[in-house]
């Protein structure tokens, strides 16, 4: 036996309703895997809408109920799965884990060891477990579909949100000019990551604000993705993370939708940004780990600066 742990999971599809805190066996770590003993985790608005989060697949497939949320992981090893040799129990890691296994809102959680990096020394559990899906969601947007160069300019929207709050500072980072849409009240607050101008999205059209951005990177969607392609330089991208962009017709411009995939590599670059004071995840609120519900709840209803964090121990 491997004994029990202390769980939050959803025995059908639903939305936070349907989240108990319960006893669940523990892992055990398959070829390939560590189990991890999670100090935090985070949720992410829309987890229990994916099918991914209750199935084997992206697009349905089959239920894997019961299931555990929030993807986003710190902690320490506990124990080594057959063939690891790259981490040694003891040792603080952090990561993204794969959409269609288990996630980190439990004591326990097993993760493959090829998605997880050592956790950035300067942060503490908390914080570390807010960095890794909009981390490299900001990271994979920018870098590897947007391209963006130093002396380039990005606008980005959603600028104060878990995923914008890491994009403002990433760009600033690679050296970008950073434009940012926000409301009036987080204006100081997305200037402090590195925006050189924030643009208050309800009292503002940022259309008329701002012209010729290399990159628009969207965390809204909706009418505020449409209007982007009016800001774009000829050549320009939009990247979003929402859904597929439509160019308008006659654009000269390209379209990138993309879903974060789990990176080591990405992760020791947003490491090394951390480390060197470039990059801090931004955590809105820490709630113990029954709360997950309320956690969940809370995504769908408030206004945020940056993720919720569950601390777990």
């Amino acid at each position: 036996m491997n004994g029990t742990m202390r769980a939050v999971r959803g025995h059908r599809r639903g939305g936070p309703e349907e989240l108990v805190y319960e006893d669940a066996p523990k892992p055990v770590p398959g070829h390939g895997d560590v189990l991890v003993e999670v100090r935090a985790a985070s949720v992410t608005p829309g987890e229990l809408d994916w099918d991914a989060t209750w199935t084997d697949d992206f697009d349905g497939g089959s239920p894997r109920l019961p299931v555990v949320p929030s993807k986003e992981v710190s902690g320490v090893v506990a124990e080594l799965g057959h063939g690891v040799t790259d981490f040694r129990p003891g040792e603080a890691v952090y990561g993204l884990i794969p959409f269609t296994r288990d996630g980190a809102a439990a004591e326990y959680v097993t993760v493959p060891a090829a998605v997880l990096a050592a956790k950035p020394g300067s942060l503490d559990h908390e914080r570390t477990a807010a960095l890794p899906l909009a981390g490299l969601t900001a990271w994979q947007g920018l870098v590897g579909h947007a391209g963006l160069a130093p002396g380039q300019r990005v606008l980005v929207h959603g600028g104060a949100g878990g995923v914008g709050s890491l994009a403002v500072q990433v760009a600033a980072a690679l050296g970008a000019e950073v434009t940012a849409t926000a409301s009036a009240g987080d204006a100081d607050f997305v200037r402090g990551l590195g925006a050189e101008t924030v643009i208050d999205y309800a009292g503002q059209r940022f259309e008329t604000e701002v012209k010729d951005v290399d990159a628009v990177f969207d965390t809204v969607g909706g009418d505020t993705q449409a209007r982007s392609w009016e800001v774009l330089r000829p050549g320009g991208v939009l990247v979003s993370v929402v859904a597929p962009p439509t160019p308008p017709q006659g654009a000269d411009a390209r379209a990138v939708f993309f879903v974060v995939e789990p990176d080591r590599s990405g992760l020791e670059e947003l490491t090394a940004l951390v480390e060197a004071g470039r990059l801090i995840p931004q955590v809105d609120r820490i709630l113990p780990l029954e709360s997950a519900p309320g956690a969940y709840a809370a995504l769908e209803r408030e206004h945020r600066r940056g993720k919720v964090v569950l601390r777990v121990s």
